[in-house]
C-alpha cells in the first residue's frame, strides 16, 4: 500500500468539504438538530413522569453514539457517491490506485469528520442540557469502537448495492442506518420492541453495544461479557459485508456497470 495514494484520497474529500459549506449539514446541523429534538423529548418525558428522570441521559448517550456510527458508515458510502455524482468512478479505476488504499483513504477522512462531530455533539450536549457523554469515563472508547466496526460493515453493504443496482438505490445510504436505528434498542431496551422483532435485535452487534452503553449510564461497570458477544457478531457482520461488496464489485466490472457513472 501506498501512503501518497492514501493521502490523495483524503486530500481530494477534504477540499471537496471544505469547498462546500452545505456538505458541513452532516457534520454539524443534523446532529445538532438530533440532539435538540431527543433531548427536549427527554426533558418533557422527565417534567410529566417525576419516575423517568433517567430518561433524557439514555436519549443523549444514544443518539450521540448512533452518530458515531452514522458518520462511520457515510465516510465510506458517501465517500464512495461522491465518485459517482461526480462521474470520477472510471477514472479511479483506471489509476494504479487499489481499493485498499481507496477504502483506507476514506476511512482516515472518515474519522476526521467524526472527531469533529463528536466535537460538535459534546458542545451541544453540554450547553443545551448539561450532559456530557465523556463523564461515562474509558468504557466508552469500546462501545465507540464496535458501533465504527459496525458503521463500516453496513457502508460497504450499501456501496456494493449502489454500484450493482445503480444510483436508484442511493436511499438506501440513509435508509440502512436508520432501520438499524429502529431495531437496536438505541434509546430502550430490545425487549420493549414487537415481539418478533425484539427476538431478531437480540442478535444484532450493534443492540450489545447499545445494551453496554445503558448499564454504563445507570453506573454499572462495564459488561464485557455482552461486548464480547457484539465483537463477534461485529466481526462476522464485516467479514460478510466484504465477501459481498467483492463479488459485487466483479460483477460491476465484468458486466461494464461503470458506464452508468461516466
Amino acid at each position: 500500500m501506498s501512503w501518497t495514494r492514501i493521502r490523495s484520497v483524503v486530500l481530494r474529500h477534504w477540499i471537496v468539504l471544505r469547498r462546500a459549506p452545505h456538505r458541513w449539514f452532516e457534520i454539524s446541523v443534523w446532529p445538532i438538530l438530533d440532539v435538540m429534538l431527543w433531548g427536549s423529548l427527554g426533558v418533557f418525558v422527565a417534567k410529566s413522569d417525576t419516575t423517568s428522570r433517567a430518561a433524557t441521559p439514555y436519549l443523549l448517550a444514544g443518539i450521540v453514539m448512533f452518530w458515531t456510527f452514522t458518520q462511520a458508515q457515510f465516510a465510506i458510502s458517501l465517500g464512495v457517491n461522491e465518485e459517482t455524482w461526480t462521474r470520477n468512478i472510471l477514472n479511479v479505476l483506471t489509476t494504479p490506485l487499489n481499493e485498499a488504499e481507496y477504502i483506507a483513504g476514506l476511512v482516515i477522512f472518515g474519522m476526521l469528520k467524526m472527531v469533529l462531530c463528536m466535537a460538535t455533539l459534546t458542545v451541544a450536549t453540554v450547553v443545551l442540557f448539561d450532559f456530557d457523554v465523556s463523564e461515562l469515563g474509558w468504557g466508552i472508547i469500546p462501545i465507540a469502537a464496535l458501533l465504527i466496526i459496525n458503521g463500516w460493515a453496513l457502508a460497504l453493504v450499501a456501496v456494493g448495492l449502489v454500484l450493482r443496482l445503480g444510483q436508484s438505490a442511493e436511499i438506501l445510504i440513509w435508509g440502512l442506518n436508520y432501520l438499524l436505528m429502529a431495531v437496536s434498542g438505541v434509546f430502550f431496551p430490545a425487549d420493549a420492541l414487537p415481539h418478533g422483532i425484539g427476538v431478531v435485535a437480540d442478535y444484532l452487534p450493534t443492540t450489545q453495544a447499545f445494551s453496554a452503553l445503558r448499564e454504563l449510564l445507570d453506573g454499572k461497570p462495564l459488561p464485557w461479557g455482552t461486548l464480547g458477544v457484539s465483537l463477534v457478531g461485529s466481526i462476522i457482520f464485516f467479514g460478510l459485508s466484504l465477501a459481498l461488496v467483492v463479488w459485487l464489485l466483479r460483477l460491476f466490472r465484468r458486466r461494464g456497470f461503470v458506464t452508468r457513472y461516466s
